[in-house]
């Protein structure tokens, strides 16, 4: 429990204002100073150190107990910092009592540890109501309180009946964390509660049965520490990673095919933040199907395992899950043949794109889970893979990712935005283009080498169709998309994501006498699936964010200057 030295805590007899003086408790604190001065209350004097001793009168001459009134929990500021607080309120009964009343006390008790805070005040009133026609009430505002804890309020009006008891209790439990009344305050930001870790994951399937897992996270300012960890049957993996100067992190995992037991693999990142520590730090989770980026034969020999009547019944509700996963069409065509729909290979995407601003980022992050999640398609994308592309360097990293697209029929994907276009024009002979996304990044600008890779091949026709442009159309516009690249087809995101996914499936979308739809992809429904629906929000975010500051990409642009001011 925090001590306060200094805050605003009022003590209310309708419209009673309260100056400041420091009281402190060992579990609970609260600083108030009562002006007693108010009209119809006389002889008012306030006293912190409560006693037993006080008068004690026949009942039928006692003050009738008083009534609860409506309890506020929130946020206060003391010395700058934001704590939690709670306001408790209780008013007097408008009956004839009130004439032989002197005072009030009220005791707060935290149950956990029995600490308590105690105030008595003295004074009397003349009318059964106040100055406003209603019944006198009293608050104490400000009082410094916990996350999570209980705390007994007990209040009675002096003096006391000598027979029974006019006390009236109640008990009060302040939310956690995670209510927004209270996640702002100091004490939660410190223990995680506007953490979100905008997972992130990516699957590659290496030579030799090696299925490369990259998880990508956001990290808070209160954990310097996140442990990594994956979990099935048959494995558990974990690894330590710390903050250092970074706003994001990429791990990878190597796991071996064969020693995966179960389709589910369970991510957990577990922070360390400055308040829970080691104990009761929230993990965030997330659970990703794998069995689809097995080989055939890999899975066949998984099921055999056993009788046959149970490896057949395992490959026959793998392949269920596979196809509600991943592709289902609606054509009558397609439903006669569901098997056009079912990638033996696994399609394999490169992702390229500017750094334009973090939440852009998040945008790009979000896409490539709901294309691995939602499509099964296999994403590449350098934030994923930041190890290797550390280990080769950029150049090299980019050139290798290009030869195996071009090997394959998997294809490259360019996501315009205005720091696309910006770079197309610096390399046109404009003045150099740097955003402050680019140099918070380990790997820095990615996309001026890509685009010095890409467009000498892009004029090839052998490898035209290899190339895909997009654009998001909530946050970017189709001058975005550079000119070498208008002799391409242009996808609108997300309203023509199913065409390209079709791109990407090098199948077509129409044939004679039908058009075929992919269930969950077609115009405003990709956001049905939880994938889908993190995808909409970050477009969102990013949308509101660019009415509200319209000259944004110029305040995240930084000039050569400020990047040598960096270095040095």
């Amino acid at each position: 429990m925090s001590f306060i030295d200094s805050c605003k805590t009022t003590m209310n007899l309708v419209g009673f204002f309260c100056s400041c003086l420091p009281v402190a408790f060992a579990a609970l604190s609260f600083l108030w100073m009562p002006d007693c001065a108010q009209s119809g209350l006389d002889s008012c004097a306030i006293n912190y150190n409560c006693t037993d001793e006080y008068k004690v009168v026949a009942r039928q001459r006692a003050p009738t107990a008083p009534e609860w009134g409506l309890d506020y929990v929130g946020i206060g500021v003391d010395h700058r910092v934001t704590v939690p607080i709670m306001n408790v309120t209780w008013m007097l009964k408008s009956d004839a009592s009130l004439q032989t009343l002197q005072g009030s006390q009220l005791h707060i008790i935290e149950k956990q540890t029995n600490q308590s805070v105690c105030v008595q005040f003295t004074y009397s009133v003349k009318q059964q109501l106040d100055p406003n026609f209603r019944k006198w009430t009293f608050s104490l505002s400000g009082l410094a309180v916990e996350p999570g804890r209980t705390y007994t309020l007990l209040a009675f009006n002096l003096p006391k009946p000598d027979v029974g008891d006019y006390a009236i209790t109640k008990q009060v439990t302040i939310p956690g964390c995670d209510d927004k009344r209270i996640q702002n305050s100091q004490m939660c930001l410190e223990n995680g509660s506007l953490w979100d870790a905008q997972v992130a994951t990516a699957l590659s399937v290496e030579k030799h049965q090696k299925l490369s897992l990259f998880v990508g996270f956001e990290v808070d300012e209160h954990s310097d520490i996140y442990q990594v960890s994956i979990q099935s049957d048959g494995i558990h993996f974990s690894k330590n990673v710390s903050k250092e100067n970074r706003t994001s992190f990429n791990v990878t995992f190597a796991l071996d095919v064969s020693k995966l037991l179960t389709c589910q693999l369970l991510i957990t990142i577990k922070p360390f933040f400055t308040r829970c520590k080691n104990d009761g730090c929230r993990p965030q989770q997330i659970k990703i199907n794998c069995c689809s980026y097995f080989p055939p034969r890999t899975t066949m020999i998984k099921g055999s395992v056993g009788l046959v009547f149970a490896g057949v019944c395992f490959v026959y509700l793998l392949r269920a899950a596979s196809y509600k996963d991943h592709v289902s069409a609606s054509s009558l065509a397609v439903k006669q043949q569901p098997q056009y729909f079912q990638v033996e290979e696994r399609k394999r995407v490169f992702i390229l794109y500017s750094l334009d601003h973090p939440l852009y980022k998040n945008i790009i992050l979000k896409f490539c889970a709901f294309l691995t999640a939602k499509c099964g398609t296999e994403v590449i994308l350098d934030l994923l893979d930041s190890t290797r592309l550390g280990t080769l360097g950029r150049l090299q990293w980019l050139d290798w990712q290009r030869e195996r697209i071009e090997g394959s029929s998997d294809k490259i994907l360019l996501l315009c935005s205005q720091g696309v276009r910006a770079k197309w024009r610096a390399m046109c002979g404009e003045k150099r283009v740097l955003l402050k996304e680019d140099l918070r990044s380990p790997v820095g600008d990615m996309l001026t080498p890509a685009l010095g890779l890409i467009v000498p091949h892009l004029v090839r026709h052998a490898s035209f169709e290899k190339y895909m442009v997009a654009y998001f159309e909530d946050v970017c516009s189709p001058e975005d998309v550079p000119p070498p690249f208008n002799v391409t087809v242009r996808y609108k995101l997300m309203k023509q994501f199913e065409e390209l996914f079709f791109r990407i499936l090098d199948t077509e979308k129409h044939g004679p006498g039908r058009v075929c739809h992919i269930e969950g992809l077609a115009e405003g429904g990709y956001h049905r699936c939880p994938s889908g629906r993190a995808l909409q929000e970050a477009l969102e975010a990013f949308r509101e964010y660019q009415l509200e500051h319209p000259r944004w990409f110029d305040e995240e642009r930084v000039e050569d200057l400020e990047v040598e001011e960096q270095v040095l």
